[in-house]
């Protein structure tokens, strides 16, 4: 967990977790982790693995990421938590095989107001999608196989 002071003299938020890990990311574990008494929102995005991809059913995914990833993700952390108004925020993104359903990317930031919170989680998101070197595998049911690079 860090914190420091923003460029502008406020209180940086805090990164409870900014990190790349095979383990399961849960929506509700990353809520707890950013929650703050000062707070007066607390916003979640949860990525899933859904079953299908422009058009096409999908069995799996399989996520690699470069070993700069997790460098990559604490950068993002430290960009958005440096916006005032935001209290704390947690960033996770899962590597390895996952199933339909799985969460894939968990964000969770806690504000003095909503609209700091979903702006923080939103641009996360994005943000992670833009700038981490991440790559799916998506398998399909007729046992064929399509690489991206996607987060």
């Amino acid at each position: 967990m860090r914190e420091a002071t923003g460029a502008k003299g406020h209180a940086r938020a805090r990164i409870v977790r900014a990190e790349m890990t095979e383990g399961p990311v849960s929506a509700a574990e990353l809520a707890r982790a950013v929650a703050d008494r000062a707070a007066g929102a607390v916003v979640t995005f949860d990525g899933m693995v859904r079953d299908h991809d422009d058009g096409r059913a999908v069995e799996s995914i399989a996520y690699s990421a470069h070993p700069s990833a997790g460098e990559v993700i604490e950068r993002i952390a430290a960009d958005i938590a440096a916006r005032p108004g935001l209290r704390a925020l947690a960033i996770a993104h899962r590597t390895g095989e996952l199933t339909i359903g799985d969460a894939a990317l968990g964000v969770a930031a806690s504000a003095d107001h909503r609209a700091e919170a979903f702006a923080a989680v939103s641009d996360a998101v994005e943000e992670v999608k833009r700038r981490l070197p991440v790559w799916k595998n998506q398998r399909f049911p007729d046992g064929t196989a399509e690489w991206s690079n996607c987060a």
